[in-house]
């Protein structure tokens, strides 16, 4: 089975060679294309008005100056010989729950190979502390990861749909299990902007993450986290709100 392996954390990030350990469980032909440099929040945006440069760092091992759906295509079109049967993106240092799978650049990789018509699961680690983003625990993806994905590798996948895995931020003897959830939500109205000055004088703002407000329902990815569980959501690439088509087709009715 071969294994393509991405992320939106960058080549060098901790999450990839934990991915790495967890992939190796499960295949010994891994690939490993991703950014030459953090895209968090990239969501799914290619490259279009800037060239995109692919650097090989060894055999199997490559990075692009471009998002993580630039580092599928890439991969898919310029580095392997054939197509994988499998793309892991992750492990992402950070959640991917709620509404924030439309953000997330490590679920667009996985979004690029479900359009591709491949196999394609994200992976992330929920961490809980704040000023925690360069020591983010990644024990229970570690010991998890295999776990988890081995039931996903002979699991039929819809058409255009992929599976999102997220990891509670817990050591890995005190993970719960494994839920089958919905997607949740959360309340955007209580996220923050933080207003600041910089050396010149000049005024410069960073999107908080803080301070949104989770609202679990009932068997989502939030309340599994929240309760200790890995989370794994299967998503849909089709936005269609099909309760509205009949109601918008007859405004438009002659």
């Amino acid at each position: 089975m071969r294994i393509l392996l991405t992320n939106d954390d960058g080549i060098n990030a901790p999450g990839l060679y934990v991915l790495e350990k967890i992939a190796a469980q499960l295949s010994d032909d891994i690939w490993i294309c991703a950014p030459s440099e953090e895209q968090s929040g990239a969501g799914h945006s290619l490259t279009l008005t800037r060239p995109v440069r692919l650097r090989r760092h060894a055999e199997r091992r490559f990075s692009v100056t471009g998002t993580p759906t630039d580092a599928v295509t890439m991969a898919l079109r310029k580095v392997l010989p054939e197509p994988p049967d499998l793309i892991l993106s992750g492990v992402n240092r950070g959640a991917n729950l709620g509404d924030d799978v439309t953000y997330s650049g490590t679920v667009a990789a996985a979004i690029e190979g479900a359009l591709a018509g491949i196999r394609s699961i994200a992976l992330s680690q929920v961490y809980s502390k704040e000023g925690m983003a360069d020591e983010v625990p990644f024990g229970a993806a570690e010991a998890w990861g295999a776990r988890v994905l081995r039931p996903l590798l002979d699991t039929p996948f819809a058409e255009r749909t992929l599976v999102n895995v997220n990891f509670p931020p817990l050591a890995a003897d005190r993970v719960q299990g494994i839920r089958v959830v919905r997607q949740g939500f959360h309340d955007y109205a209580r996220g923050s902007v933080v207003e600041g000055t910089d050396p010149r004088g000049y005024r410069y703002y960073w999107f908080g993450l803080h301070g949104i407000e989770h609202t679990p329902g009932n068997a989502s990815d939030l309340e599994a986290i929240a309760d200790g569980f890995v989370s794994v959501t299967p998503l849909q690439l089709d936005l269609t709100h099909e309760a509205s088509l009949a109601q918008l087709a007859g405004r438009y009715a002659s």
